[in-house]
C-alpha cells in the first residue's frame, strides 16, 4: 500500500500498480524467473514483472521488466489479465495482496538471459515442467494456467478480476 497525502490533507492507502509479461517461446515453453533470496518471496518462481514507474505506460513497464530481469526484449502483443480484487490471498492464506496487476503477453524480440540481483534463475517451462504451486510466487501460476487454457481454446481477453 502507499500512504499519500493530498492537496486537501487528506490521508488514503492506495495500491500499487505492477505489470507482468507471459513470454512464450517457439516450443510453447513459458519464461519464469526465480526470485533471489533476499527479495519478497524469494526463492520461488514467478513471471518476469514489477511496479509501474512514474511517466510510463503499463506496456513500456512490462517490457522494461521483462529486460532487466531477463535480458529478453520484447513487444507487447496483448493485454490477457488484469488483475484487481482486494481479496487475492497471499501465501498464508490471507487477504493483502493489494496491487492491481496487468498482464501482458509479449512476444520475444531479441536479446540473451543475464543475471542480475533481483533474479536467481530464468528458464523456460513447458506446461507439464511447471513448478507446483508451493513454489510459486503470489498467484502467478493460476495466471499461467488460465493462459495455457487460452492456447488450447481461445477466448476474448483481457480477463478482468479474479481466477474467472
Amino acid at each position: 500500500m502507499i500512504n499519500c497525502r493530498f492537496e486537501n490533507g487528506n490521508k488514503a492507502s492506495l495500491r500499487h500498480v505492477t505489470v507482468n509479461a507471459i513470454v512464450i517461446n517457439e516450443k510453447k515453453e513459458i519464461l519464469l524467473i526465480k526470485r533471489a533470496l533476499q527479495l519478497l518471496r524469494g526463492g520461488k518462481y514467478a513471471l518476469p514483472g514489477g511496479f509501474l514507474d512514474r511517466d510510463e505506460t503499463t506496456k513500456e513497464a512490462a517490457v522494461r521488466e521483462l529486460m532487466e530481469e531477463t535480458g529478453i526484449e520484447g513487444e507487447v502483443d496483448f493485454l490477457f489479465k488484469i488483475e484487481d480484487s482486494p481479496e487475492r490471498l497471499n501465501e498464508e492464506g490471507r487477504g493483502g495482496r493489494q496491487n492491481v496487476d496487468m498482464i501482458y503477453v509479449i512476444k520475444k524480440t531479441g536479446g540473451e538471459f543475464k543475471d542480475n540481483d533481483e533474479v536467481s534463475e530464468i528458464k523456460w517451462f513447458s506446461f507439464e515442467d511447471l513448478p507446483k504451486e508451493k513454489d510459486f510466487a503470489f498467484d502467478h501460476r493460476d495466471v499461467i494456467m488460465k493462459y495455457f487454457q487460452y492456447l488450447e481454446n481461445p477466448f476474448p481477453p483481457p480477463i478482468i478480476g479474479g481466477s474467472s
